[in-house]
């Protein structure tokens, strides 16, 4: 138990830091994510049929280039809604005309009218990455819920971050999922 209440500890400690070193990245959140959008391989991109990104809040860095380069080379789109603080996420289909209301943490999302939609591919914001994929989410655990679902298991998980996230070794619990890559403006990088 102690062991637990440390690396909660120690992970409230790096999201503190993480945010305001966010903050400081974020003022070319859409220039560096249309930079990495483009460091994602041709090859792996063409085997998505079904991208889930996210809308960019609080400094993330904007995956919606990358949602569009997909696209082009014949991915359909999906964007998550929370349904609850405490539930899994939902992906709903998305395109650029798709009307957005806030979702249950005032998150712009398509509404429950929408058509639910299974990924095989997820972008995943964060707050700090490692090599091994390694991810510090926010904190709420909606994508640990998420990509703990059967449904999810062979699903591609997509850290997407700018390169000063970076973290010798992101605090990791047995909850916690490990990214397959993380892409930045500055490099891809196929996680061990």
């Amino acid at each position: 138990m102690t062991e637990t209440l440390d690396l909660d500890a120690v992970k409230a400690e790096l999201r503190a830091r993480m945010r305001g070193l966010r903050r400081h990245l974020a003022e070319s959140a859409s220039v560096l994510g249309a930079q990495a959008a483009q460091r994602v391989p041709v090859e792996l991109l063409t085997r998505i049929r079904m991208l889930a990104g996210y809308w960019p809040i609080s400094g993330e860095i904007d995956p919606r280039a990358l949602m569009t380069r997909a696209a082009g080379l014949g991915a359909r789109l999906a964007l998550p809604a929370a349904l609850g603080r405490d539930s899994a996420l939902v992906f709903r289909a998305y395109d650029p005309d798709t009307h957005l209301t806030l979702d249950a943490l005032s998150v712009p999302a398509p509404g429950p009218m929408t058509e639910a939609r299974r990924p095989d591919a997820i972008i995943a914001p964060l707050l700090a990455f490692d090599r091994r994929g390694g991810r510090l989410g926010q904190g709420g655990g909606h994508y640990d819920r998420t990509l703990a679902l059967p449904a999810l298991q062979e699903c591609l998980v997509i850290g997407m971050a700018y390169s000063g996230q970076e973290v010798s070794a992101a605090p990791m619990q047995a909850h916690d999922r490990r990214l397959h890559y993380v892409v930045t403006e500055a490099e891809w990088i196929e996680c061990r």
